[in-house]
């Protein structure tokens, strides 16, 4: 390897938040990212929305330009950096980078979620690398471990904490009482949650990483909409104070697992025991636990979001191809998967449920509650009856069961509406245990 040679041309997509840390990172610590890697880097071209705004870096007005295609085709760009975000462009210019046979780093979920398949074998046939460890959990390794660290492993499972908004307000919930308003409202003063959420706390966001990783784990091609979702915006307060009750922790959790009729795919709140390691992971932070034939559950955990963890994950993929490229190694064949994912209908679903609902304070009401779960092929683990309201003659319960269908659950729910003891239906949460 020669330092000495000419620096390899980054060209950088965008110079948001992300791409100015990426930008700012490697010219404060360019001598010490030549020595790790055996050949410096250096940012040839930048592609920006407005030239004229003003940005927290110095950057030679010269390599900036509007158009990212044109930067993701220049001949003086060997590696793309591309952090804009969003589907469209930046799938484009990923693209054509790829065609023109440019190596490609990228932090963009929506682009590797949606056709990260098709962008691997293009960049095979074109025999360069296209790199995305950013594009899940921040600054957590967890991509490369997925593709070198654990490909002895046979994968049973993957379970993820991957948002850290949600993760955030879920925290302040439980800890603090919040409302689900006052805890987003938290969230977004501190800059944790976009002034629009909804990607993050109806599940999308996580949905999107989730089907990364199972692509990754298992081999075939996951797509977003092949992942179940519920998000978070029913919660109450009381939730997590009954959960804590019955020894549980609330967390929105992504969960892929192989199953009898195909990959069991999904992301919704969850009740974790308390001692399990993923209840544990509080506020912004993400962890991916990965079950294994050989090592058994692996645990990741780490800063799931913001700059300076992007920035590491970027940086990270960057010097790894810098170094290839300095040691004259040819480039590494992507692993693609060849075939789609079968996943299991959300209905075949078996595990444990916490129903929460309002019902008549009179006599006979559990047992008419009861008939109508046994009818449903559902029994009753535990009981919670919380203090009634006299003036409303109403109390609210909680039950918790042992296993049940998904579809057993849906129809009992669908039924509860018509009771007479049942006055509100409430809300159904999973309690997840190790299933491995």
């Amino acid at each position: 390897m020669d330092s000495a040679a000419p620096p390899i041309g980054v060209g950088l997509l965008g110079l948001g938040v992300v791409g100015q840390g990426v930008y700012s990172t490697l010219q404060q610590k360019r001598v010490y990212y030549t020595e790790r890697s055996g050949r410096g880097v250096a940012v040839r071209r930048i592609a920006v929305r407005d030239l004229d705004r003003p940005r927290g870096v110095s950057v030679d007005p010269g390599i900036l330009t509007t158009d990212p295609l044109a930067v993701a085709t220049d001949p003086d760009v060997v590696v793309v950096v591309e952090v804009m975000g969003g589907f469209e462009p930046a799938g484009a210019c990923i693209r054509a980078a790829l065609e023109a046979g440019k190596h490609v780093v990228t932090a963009n979920k929506d682009v590797m979620a949606t056709a990260g398949p098709e962008l691997l074998k293009l960049a095979y046939e074109r025999n360069v690398e296209l790199l995305y460890e950013a594009s899940v959990g921040g600054g957590i390794p967890i991509i490369a471990p997925l593709k070198r660290d654990l490909q002895a492993n046979e994968i049973y499972a993957v379970q993820a904490i991957i948002n850290g908004t949600t993760n955030f307000m879920l925290t302040a919930m439980a800890r603090d009482g919040l409302t689900y308003d006052a805890a987003l409202a938290e969230a977004q003063r501190r800059g944790y949650a976009e002034p629009n959420p909804a990607n993050d706390v109806d599940g999308t966001d996580a949905a999107y990483k989730l089907a990364i990783l199972a692509t990754l784990a298992f081999h075939v091609t996951v797509r977003p909409e092949d992942v179940y979702r519920e998000g978070i915006t029913e919660l109450a307060p009381k939730d997590f104070a009954y959960a804590k009750r019955l020894g549980y922790v609330v967390r929105l959790l992504a969960t892929a697992r192989r199953a009898a009729d195909g990959l069991d795919v999904r992301v919704h709140p969850t009740l974790l025991p308390e001692d399990d390691p993923l209840a544990k992971v509080d506020g912004v932070l993400n962890a991916v636990a990965v079950d294994g034939d050989l090592v058994g559950r692996t645990l990741f955990e780490g800063p799931g979001a913001g700059p300076a963890p992007t920035t590491s994950a970027v940086i990270a993929d960057l010097l790894d191809i810098a170094y290839g490229i300095a040691a004259g190694q040819p480039a590494r064949p992507p692993r693609f998967p060849t075939t789609n994912a079968c996943v299991q209908p959300i209905g075949s679903l078996e595990m444990q449920y916490y129903l929460r609902t309002l019902v008549r304070d009179r006599p006979g009401v559990l047992a008419e509650i009861g008939n109508a779960l046994a009818a449903n092929n559902i029994s009753i683990a535990s009981f919670l009856q919380m203090e009634a309201d006299a003036v409303a003659g109403t109390a609210e319960i909680v039950i918790t069961t042992h296993d049940a269908l998904e579809a057993d659950c849906e129809r009992f729910l669908e039924q509860a509406m018509h009771l007479d003891a049942v006055v509100e239906p409430g809300i159904r949460l999973r309690i997840e245990s190790h299933r491995s």
